[in-house]
């Protein structure tokens, strides 16, 4: 069975960074994020989920036929998570792989740092 902070980690990454679709990842946002969400990844900070989705939107664009990847299950302790992932041409080996680390508030992600694994 899968527990509400897997299904939150998947979403992040599934859902909201690799949804192409507007309107989806809207959806996905509204129901994963905290509204004041934390995002930190080495390239900077944002916050707010406008932010998140302004963020997942330039890097699919500068992206066209990437897909991210789980690279194994989520892994959880009380309110963090943290799920391995890749990122690369659908059907080809990944061009970058990285860890989603979650902190889990009220339901909703209201941290999430990204680390990329060379």
């Amino acid at each position: 069975m899968t527990t509400p902070l897997e299904t939150l980690m998947n979403s992040n990454l599934l859902e909201v960074f690799g949804e192409r679709d507007e309107k989806r990842r809207a959806e996905a946002i509204a129901r994963t994020y905290a509204p004041d969400v934390v995002f930190s990844d080495p390239e900077e900070t944002v916050v707010g989920r406008d932010a998140v989705n302004a963020k997942a939107q330039k890097l699919l664009d500068g992206a066209p036929g990437f897909v991210f990847t789980a690279s194994g299950p989520v892994r959880a302790a009380q309110d963090l998570g943290y799920l391995e992932w890749s990122f690369g041409p659908e059907g080809r080996p990944p061009v970058v792989r990285g860890i989603d680390i979650g902190l889990v508030e009220n339901g909703v992600l209201a941290k999430l740092y990204t680390l990329l694994v060379e």
